[in-house]
């Protein structure tokens, strides 16, 4: 019992951390122990900073790396068959099996260990970045996997953060740094952040080096915006394809299962008669005489899978590996999706999903710096009812000076000018914005005409917008100094305001607030926000003709913000300080009751104004999601931005067209009428005409049906989401997918990023299951984009999170619409046909084998040498399909650009379904009866060599190798449509190997070997004319029915492909290809 509780104590102290033992941590900041008499000195273990994305180690990549690919179907079953061959005695060598299963192995195993390999190469090359510490006052470089919980790092301007900070100090005298969280949340802008009040007077190594304090924290916890801690300073003192070759295979093992079955029991019924199961040249011995007969039947039934295993395609499975790896490649050299501006490509994080890129049915985007650019402009702003732009603009002009455009009263009384200059100090004051230091300025203003433009850096690029816009009508920010904020007003005056106090903005409130104190005086307290946070509090202004505008505003896309204000007296400014001070100081519930504390404040309010800014559209993006709804795909747009900006964008993007019904789960429509109601109502109206609106012949864009669009916001999906009192799963959500499903575009706005995950769980998940692909350029995007089949990050504005955790990575939205609609139909036409053709050329290769042992007695003779065993799969044949998989195109580039209709041809796996498996399995069954009963029919009672020889059993089986290797290579060049020099070289050069090979193989005397059986068979049969025809004659016929089939469906059912490729072939072969293969 001692033991057991030594090794748990251990397990959780070197293991868990004994952080898991208490409900806070206490971190000694420079590892230093508090002075004595003061708190007991606990230390704690915590893991290391190393980053760890790799999958294996050097010492588990053997066992785990054969663990995983004999959990494959194929590699174990190889795998038994080899183990079989070295146990009893079969008609084959184990080497047959042994060597290609070897060969898989070894290829899969070093393509997944290079690509483990490159995972530890990006691991090590971030956990030995270079990182500056403070120890024993002076400063001390050291690998960023070396840090532990406590270190003093310096982090220098444009430098990374190798891991979670407290902010102690910063070179700049108010103690503030500027941040760019892009990494974690994708937001690129600047973020202001204080250093800790008590330490941030603390500038050099050796001042550091004198700190003693520990800092008490919560432990861990997912939220990345919350943290709750003090410090005490002591003074001195983070698929289709798969599916149905797995089906494929299943049934293959069956056929090979039966195939075993059937001939254990005819080799018994045949030698049931007397002495057929002992032929003079074969006789037993007592021992064998002696045997069970159910051992007996029992090892020939083994015997016969051996002789039949290579039925199964286990060199389908590293073919497929190689096309994936070398296909991805492909991708990243697209030189049509390389971006001039950021100079970059498309990257290929995961090769595992190419094909899947061609069967997606739903895509979910993200709005801001997806489809939109994240790049503000300030367009207006409405200022107690008049509509103030940048610049008017007469007979095509702008006129620098022209600040106004009146909408009600074009001459403001004194009340109303003063309004408007509040209005715009407002804007220069209610902001987190920083001014970075480029110059220092000095004297008491800054000249307007230097030259020179301030360099705004702020948590929010509509702000840095609204600071701009707002210099066009005459008030600049200047900076914040000494805790007092100096703007520019339209006199050239510099005017000077205390900041008393910053009320931080949140998702929740939707709104933040300054408190400023005048030159004069005078208290006030400036609050800017949404229309939703901002109208309900305000108790004085010209609410509805501001309202109407912002409504206006948001209808046309653009981004809205309303301005409040209220003044201060001394007394009640007291009061809310000590309000917020509580607060602050609250260890439990901080954020909770600072909430509170801005509930109160934030009252009483008088409008000002609002602003509109604008976030423009990425080039081509509507020209992209119009291509995608042809090619049958479902667009959701999922945002956190509010209904009507995203709306229009939605319109702008050509998502909703003009004559789309919109259909709305809204809050503001929840108010009014219970959840189970509206879904009801509007299941009704979408379910009407649900017969004319299938997945097959609608693409949401036709003008002579009912085209419906749904909007639902992030607390509606919470009710739909929610389960019963039960505790049952609700039936909304089958409701919510019913609808959803007979609409052509759907926008979530309001969404939080779990909530965007949620939503595509939701249609993953699914009964029809669809393949989903989730786009993003944020952090806050990476849930959703890891919750799809396929994930894309956009490499943008905010940072590369998105791009480093997702399947592949493009530098524009524009760039999806090739990635699926040429690239993702490329590759799943490619692989579509390398696992049917697999398939079709093994059946091809192993049902004569079948065939022949009903001439053999049942003997488990080969049929063919052990070489064309070993190598069929190997050499023969892997070339010409790894090739046709990796460059093949049916139709061109720009056809399937330009007619996106075409990927619905290959919907749904369509290329992979029953029918088109039965067809390649009937047709490699007809071929394979067609070598062997033509080559056996045709030399039956025939002497055909000058000498009055007969062709023997290798002979035979040597006629009836070379039909199928020719037969099955010349399909491969039918179905090939673009012609490089490079497929000529594989596909005849294949055939010639074949050739050259056999020549050798059995025209020379291998030392090595101990018997040739194979000597001068080969150079024989080619020495008779009548296998020149056979070969000729055989060929020809077992290529006949594909072409005839081939001809028949393009004449009288043509599929939208094969109308192309018609079409192209009448009018002549683009530049640069050869369709020698019409068919």
């Amino acid at each position: 019992m001692e033991c057991c509780s030594l090794l748990r104590t251990l397990v959780h102290r070197y293991c868990a951390g004994e952080e898991d033992w208490v409900d806070s941590r206490t971190v000694y900041v420079g590892h230093r122990e508090p002075p004595p008499g003061t708190e007991a000195y606990i230390p704690q273990r915590y893991p290391d900073n190393r980053i760890v994305s790799s999958k294996y180690t050097f010492w588990n990549f053997i066992p785990k790396n054969l663990f995983e690919q004999f959990r494959r179907i194929a590699n174990f079953y190889f795998l038994i068959i080899f183990l079989v061959q070295l146990i009893i005695d079969t008609p084959t060598s184990p080497v047959t099996s042994g060597l290609p299963l070897f060969f898989v192995i070894m290829v899969t195993a070093i393509k997944q260990g290079y690509e483990d390999w490159l995972r530890h190469k990006a691991d090590n090359a971030m956990n030995q970045c270079p990182v500056h510490c403070v120890q024993h006052g002076r400063l001390v470089r050291k690998q960023s996997r070396k840090l532990r919980v406590g270190d003093i790092v310096l982090v220098k301007e444009d430098e990374t953060f190798p891991c979670d900070l407290i902010f102690l100090s910063s070179s700049r005298a108010d103690g503030t740094c500027h941040v760019t969280t892009a990494s974690l949340d994708g937001e690129s802008s600047h973020k202001t952040h204080y250093a800790v009040q008590d330490t941030k007077g603390f500038h050099s190594e050796e001042d550091i080096d004198s700190l003693h304090a520990t800092i008490e924290c919560e432990q861990p916890q997912p939220d990345l915006y919350k943290f709750v801690g003090r410090i005490n300073v002591y003074n001195d003192q983070n698929d289709p394809v798969v599916r149905s070759m797995n089906t494929f295979l299943i049934v293959y093992l069956c056929i090979l299962i039966s195939k075993a079955l059937v001939n254990t029991v005819l080799k018994y019924v045949w030698q049931s008669t007397p002495f057929q199961d002992e032929p003079w040249y074969n006789r037993k011995t007592e021992a064998e005489r002696q045997r069970n007969l159910l051992l007996r039947a029992f090892t020939d039934f083994l015997a016969f899978m051996v002789l039949f295993n290579y039925i199964i395609p286990v060199s389908m499975y590293v073919t497929v590996e190689m096309q994936k790896l070398l296909g991805s490649y492909f991708i990243a050299w697209d030189g049509e999706m390389l971006d001039e501006g950021l100079g970059e490509g498309p990257l290929v994080n995961t090769s595992d999903l190419n094909e899947e890129l061609g069967q997606v049915e739903y895509v979910f985007t993200d709005k801001t710096g997806t489809l939109t650019e994240n790049n503000m402009e300030f367009k207006e702003c409405c200022v107690e009812g008049r509509v103030c732009v940048p610049h008017a603009v007469c007979n095509g002009q702008a006129l620098p000076d022209a600040s106004a455009m009146d909408m009600v009263d074009a001459s403001p009384g004194a009340s109303g000018r003063e309004r408007e200059e509040l209005f715009f100090r407002a804007l220069c004051l209610c902001h987190t914005i920083q001014v970075k230091d480029d110059d220092e300025v000095d004297g008491p203003q800054k000249p307007r005409d230097s030259g020179k433009r301030s360099a705004y850096i702020s948590s929010s690029p509509d702000e840095v917008a609204l600071v701009e816009g707002i210099q066009r009508f005459g008030f600049t920010y200047l900076r914040l100094k000494d805790n007092y904020m100096e703007l520019l007003n339209r006199d050239s005056d510099v005017e000077r305001f205390e900041l008393l106090e910053v009320l931080s903005f949140d998702s929740v409130r939707r709104r933040m607030s300054v408190i400023v104190k005048s030159a004069t005086g005078e208290i006030y307290l400036f609050c800017k926000g949404a229309d939703s946070s901002i109208f309900p509090r305000v108790i004085e202004g010209k609410v509805d003709q501001i309202r109407s505008r912002v409504e206006r505003n948001a209808v046309e896309g653009l981004r809205t913000l309303c301005v409040a204000y209220k003044r201060l007296v001394p007394e009640e400014y007291e009061g809310i300080c000590k309000l917020l001070q509580a607060a602050k100081v609250a260890l439990q519930d901080r954020d909770k009751k600072l909430a509170e504390a801005y509930e109160q404040i934030e009252t009483d309010l008088v409008l000002l104004g609002a602003t509109a800014v604008e976030d423009r559209l990425q080039e081509k993006a509507a020209d992209t999601i119009e291509a995608l709804q042809k090619a049958g795909i479902k667009v959701w747009v999922l945002t956190g931005d509010k209904m009507e900006t995203a709306a229009a964008t939605c319109y702008a993007c050509k998502l909703f067209r003009r004559n789309t019904q919109l259909l709305e789960v809204t809050t503001k429509r929840l108010e009014e009428q219970s959840l189970h109601d509206v879904l009801f109502e509007l299941s009704k109206t979408v379910l009407r005409c649900s017969t004319s609106l299938t997945r097959d012949n609608f693409s949401g864009l036709s003008a002579d049906m009912q085209d419906y669009g749904l909007i639902i916001d992030g607390a509606s999906l919470s009710l739909i989401m929610k389960p019963r009192e039960d505790g049952s799963s609700s039936n909304y959500r089958e409701l919510f997918l019913d609808i959803c499903r007979n609409c052509s575009a759907v926008l979530c706005c309001r969404m939080a990023p779990l909530q965007k995950a949620q939503i595509v769980k939701l249609i993953k998940f699914s009964k029809e299951r669809p393949i989903t692909l989730a786009i993003g350029d944020g952090a806050n995007d990476v849930s959703m984009i890891l919750e799809a089949h396929v994930g894309i990050g956009v490499i943008g504005r905010e940072g590369r999170q998105a791009a480093r955790n997702s399947d592949y990575a493009i530098p524009k939205f524009k760039h999806l619409k090739k990635m699926l609609l040429v690239h993702g139909h490329f590759y799943y036409i490619r692989i579509s046909e390398l696992v049917q053709y697999f398939f079709y050329k093994n059946i091809c290769f192993i049902f004569p084998q079948f065939l022949y042992q009903f001439f053999c007695g049942f003997s488990q003779q080969t049929l063919y040498d052990t070489a064309y065993l070993t190598l069929y799969n190997i050499s023969f044949t892997s070339l010409p399909i790894l090739l046709y998989s990796l460059m093949e195109q049916h139709v061109a580039m720009d056809t399937l650009k330009r007619d996106p209709a075409l990927y619905r041809d290959i919907a749904k796996n369509a290329l992979l379904r029953w029918r088109a498996f039965i067809y390649w399995t009937l047709l490699g069954l007809f071929d394979a009866l067609v070598f062997f009963f033509g080559a056996y029919f045709m030399f039956e009672n025939t002497t055909v060599t000058s000498n009055g020889q007969v062709f023997g059993n290798w002979t035979f089986g040597t006629l009836v190798f070379t039909v199928m290797v020719f037969t099955v290579t010349l399909k491969l060049a039918l179905d090939t449509h673009y012609w490089t020099w490079i497929n000529h070289f594989v596909i005849w050069g294949s055939l010639l190997f074949y050739v050259v090979f056999s020549l050798l193989w059995g025209g020379v005397v291998w030392p090595f070997l101990s018997y040739q059986r194979m000597y001068y068979v080969f150079i024989q049969m080619l020495s008779s004319g009548p296998a020149w025809l056979a070969i000729i004659l055989l060929v020809t016929v077992s290529l006949l029915p594909d072409v005839l089939k081939k001809v028949l469906c393009r004449q009288l059912w043509p599929s939208a492909i094969e109308r192309v490729q018609t079409s192209r072939f009448v009018s002549g072969p683009p530049l640069g290809s050869h369709p020698l293969a019409s068919l």
